[in-house]
C-alpha cells in the first residue's frame, strides 16, 4: 500500500517506516560518531598512528580521520566517483602513498604527507572492488581487484602492470596477503570473488600464476573480505595456530579455514544479513564481524560463542580497522564505518563489553528510551547515483 502523505509519494508503508526507524536511531552516540557528510565505504588503519584511519567515501573523497579528536580535516580529492577500497605504501626507496579504488575504473593515489594526487592507474574495464600495495624484491607493487573478473599487478613508481591475473569468473571482491608464506622475492595471494570462489596466486616480479587449479570454496556465495591471522602472535608450540584464514560472506557466514587442516572450515559465526568484513584481535581471542544488519558483532575465536553487539550505525556496516589501545588503556580498539556516514569507535575491554551487551539485551528485551529524532542528512549523491551505489553494494551479493 502507498501512503498519501505528499512527502511520502511513491515509497511504500515498510520504506517511509525503516526511514523513520533510522532518523530515530541516528541520534544515539554510542561509539562517540564523528559525522561525515557521505556514505562510508571502506576503511584503512594507519600503520604510523595508533589513533588514526583512512577511510574512502561514496563522495569520491579520501580522508584521514584523528580517533581522539574527531579531526577530520585531513582531505585527498580527485576522484569524482565513490571510492570502493583504501590502502598505503611506505616504502624506503619513495614517499608514503595513498591508493583508492574508484568507480571510474582506475586506482587514484596521492602523497600522504602533501595531499597532492600522484598518478592513476588505468587498464580495468569496470569499477576497482579492492586495492593492495607491497613491495616485491624491493619494487612497490599495487595489486588491485575489479569487477572486471581481473586481477593487475602494477609497478608503483611507472604506473605500468606487470602482470594481468586470469582465473575468477566474476568481479573479486577482496586480495589477500598469506602472512606465513610470503617473502621479500615472492608473494602468496588469496583472491576472493562473487561467484564464491577463493583463488590462490604465487607472484613473482617475473611470473605469476594460480597455485592450484581448484579454487577453495566454502561458502555459498560472495566472499566479501579475507583476513590472515597474524603468524607472528601466534603460539610457535600450536601447529594448528600459523595464520589461518577467516571469511566473510554474504551467505549470511563467517568462517575459518584451517591451515593445518588443508583449508577446511572448523568454525563458524551465522548472522542475520550479509557479513562485509571482519578482523581479529588474535591476542585477546576476539573475532569483530561488520554487517548488513547496522551491527558490528564480537566472537570468541575459540569457542565461536556471540560476547558482545556493538549496536550504533543506522544503515550497513561496511568496514572494520582492528586498532592498538587508546592511552591508558590495556585493550584494543575496533572502529567502524558505514552506510550511514559516522565512524565509531569500540572498547574490546571484556568489562566494557560485559555493560554494553547488558544493555543490548535490555534493549532487544523493549526496554528502550526513545531519543530524538534527528534531521536527515542530504547526500551528495544525485538520486541517480544513489541507486547506482546501492545496486554496485548488492552486485556483489548476486
Amino acid at each position: 500500500m502507498l501512503q498519501s502523505d505528499a512527502d511520502n509519494y511513491f515509497q511504500t508503508s515498510d520504506s517511509v517506516a525503516e526511514q523513520k526507524r533510522r532518523q530515530a536511531k541516528a541520534d544515539n552516540k554510542n561509539g562517540n560518531p564523528v559525522a561525515l557528510t557521505s556514505k562510508i565505504l571502506a576503511i584503512h588503519a594507519d600503520d604510523q598512528d595508533p589513533d588514526a584511519v583512512y577511510i574512502a567515501e561514496a563522495a569520491g573523497t579520501a580522508r584521514r580521520v584523528v580517533l581522539e579528536t574527531g579531526d577530520k580535516s585531513t582531505v585527498y580529492t580527485g576522484a569524482a566517483a565513490p571510492l570502493t577500497s583504501i590502502t598505503t605504501l611506505r616504502s624506503p626507496s619513495a614517499e608514503p602513498i595513498l591508493f583508492a579504488a574508484c568507480w571510474d575504473k582506475t586506482i587514484h593515489s596521492w602523497n600522504l604527507k602533501t595531499r597532492k594526487p600522484i598518478r592513476r592507474y588505468t587498464g580495468h574495464s569496470d569499477f576497482v572492488k579492492c586495492v593492495l600495495a607491497t613491495e616485491i624484491s624491493g619494487t612497490p607493487v599495487l595489486l588491485s581487484g575489479s569487477a572486471d573478473s581481473s586481477i593487475i599487478v602494477w609497478n608503483v613508481e611507472t604506473g605500468r602492470k606487470i602482470h594481468t591475473l586470469k582465473g575468477h569468473a566474476r568481479a573479486v571482491l577482496d586480495l589477500a596477503l598469506d602472512p606465513a608464506k610470503t617473502t621479500k622475492d615472492e608473494l602468496f595471494l588469496f583472491s576472493a570473488d562473487t561467484v564464491r570462489d577463493i583463488l590462490r596466486w604465487k607472484i613473482t616480479l617475473d611470473s605469476a600464476g594460480q597455485m592450484l587449479a581448484v579454487p577453495l570454496r566454502v561458502h555459498e556465495t560472495s566472499v566479501n573480505r579475507l583476513r590472515f591471522e597474524d603468524s607472528l602472535v601466534v603460539d610457535a608450540d600450536d601447529a594448528d595456530a600459523d595464520a589461518d584464514l577467516w571469511t566473510a560472506s554474504s551467505d549470511k557466514t563467517a568462517q575459518r579455514l584451517v591451515r593445518s587442516r588443508d583449508w577446511a572450515s572448523d568454525t563458524t559465526l551465522s548472522h542475520p544479513d550479509f557479513v562485509r568484513d571482519i578482523v581479529i584481535d588474535q591476542q585477546a581471542g576476539w573475532v569483530i564481524t561488520a554487517c548488513r544488519d547496522e551491527e558490528v558483532r564480537v566472537w570468541g575465536s575459540s569457542s565461536g560463542k556471540l560476547a558482545c553487539v556493538f549496536s550504533g550505525h543506522f544503515n550497513e556496516v561496511t568496514g572494520l580497522a582492528l586498532m592498538p589501545p587508546a592511552q591508558g588503556s590495556r585493550a584494543s580498539r575496533v572502529v567502524s564505518v558505514s552506510i550511514d556516514g559516522t565512524l565509531r569507535v569500540w572498547t574490546l575491554d571484556p568489562a566494557e563489553m560485559k555493560k554494553v551487551q547488558e544493555e543490548y539485551e535490555r534493549l532487544q528485551q523493549g526496554i528502550e528510551v526513545e531519543a530524538e529524532p534527528e534531521v536527515k542528512k542530504e547526500s551528495m549523491l544525485t538520486a541517480e547515483e544513489e541507486a547506482e551505489l546501492a545496486e554496485l553494494m548488492d552486485s556483489d551479493d548476486e
